[in-house]
């Protein structure tokens, strides 16, 4: 069997020109019920604050609500900006949402990047690697039942989840540092680049851990699928979605100083995003031709992408409703 996961992932955004965010929020409770009835495994909520088109901010708020309509997929949160929030806090909200899914959560922490994030949250870039390293030790000792002092605060949570701690935390990044640090204090590893997991094996080998969940991604597999009858009216439908998601992520690089090595440069042509292939309109059976081409990945959807209608997005679903059949046996081929 290859190594595939079906994912259906949310960002949220809602740009002025494009669906309206009450509809669009409706359109994802009702979008994860129906992902988790036809067998997607997980379901992916993203993170970021400050943003004009309402990126979402509160993951586990929308994983509370997503989790009370499903009963087996799993949720994968990331990345969680750690450095920004206040690790008690987030300790609580990843014991609610694990309690009400009944240990279906994980959630990768990354150390974030853009600067007005940190600017809105008054913390320094700077201090992103020990605000990492302090958040990590007090989830992992809060949620195993610990009780405290940390800098002279008393820490203490409860309930307690349903899963171990280090299987629901995962550290993410594309830097040797996230991998020795996932292994550093025994949880999962959600790397941005395949070659930073033999890091991350090899650490946990020299500190005598046991891998926890890790990602190794692989190319081949755009970041998200649309599935369609007719690929130019597909692509026509989501290239003003594809291209603002593109271009935010792209501002979002040049105001940390990285914008010339961006995998976004140059990317806000339709035409030029739509060859590049980070996002894709295929017919089903271009879908299941890719997939038996392919060792492993991630199968994304984002039905909402970018402010998509939700009239757009179900299309999408049905056509993968339809599909799954046949997709689950390329990936079992």
């Amino acid at each position: 069997m290859k190594d595939f996961t079906i994912s259906v992932s949310f960002d949220m955004r809602s740009p002025e020109w494009a669906a309206p965010t009450p509809q669009l929020y409706r359109a994802a409770i009702e979008m994860a019920a129906f992902a988790d009835r036809i067998g997607a495994d997980q379901i992916g909520l993203m993170q970021h604050h400050g943003s004009e088109d309402g990126y979402l901010p509160q993951p586990f708020v929308l994983a509370g609500g997503m989790a009370a309509v499903t009963s087996r997929i799993r949720f994968l949160l990331g990345a969680v900006i750690l450095p920004l929030h206040d690790p008690l806090e987030l300790a609580e909200q990843i014991t609610v949402v694990d309690n009400l899914s009944n240990g279906r959560l994980g959630v990768i922490f990354g150390a974030g990047y853009v600067p007005h994030e940190f600017a809105m949250f008054g913390k320094s870039l700077k201090d992103r690697a020990r605000l990492m390293d302090e958040g990590l030790e007090i989830i992992l000792r809060t949620l195993k039942g610990e009780r405290f002092e940390h800098n002279g605060r008393p820490l203490f949570v409860r309930p307690l989840p349903v899963q171990e701690p280090e299987d629901i935390v995962l550290v993410g990044g594309g830097v040797p540092a996230s991998a020795k640090r996932a292994a550093k204090f025994g949880v999962g590893f959600g790397p941005m680049k395949g070659e930073l997991v033999d890091i991350y094996l090899s650490e946990c080998e020299r500190l005598g851990h046991a891998p926890r969940k890790y990602f190794r991604p692989r190319p081949g597999m755009p970041l998200a699928v649309h599935l369609c009858e007719n690929p130019d009216q597909g692509w026509e439908a989501i290239a003003p979605h594809a291209v603002h998601v593109i271009t935010e992520y792209a501002r979002w690089a040049e105001a940390e100083g990285d914008g010339s090595n961006s995998p976004f440069k140059g990317l806000t042509d339709p035409a030029a995003l739509r060859q590049a292939g980070m996002f894709a309109a295929w017919t089903p059976q271009m879908l299941l031709d890719r997939v038996r081409e392919a060792e492993g990945g991630n199968i994304g959807f984002q039905p909402l992408l970018g402010g998509l209608s939700p009239e757009e997005g179900w299309k999408s679903l049905r056509l993968l409703e339809a599909t799954m059949p046949a997709l689950r046996e390329a990936i079992a081929a």
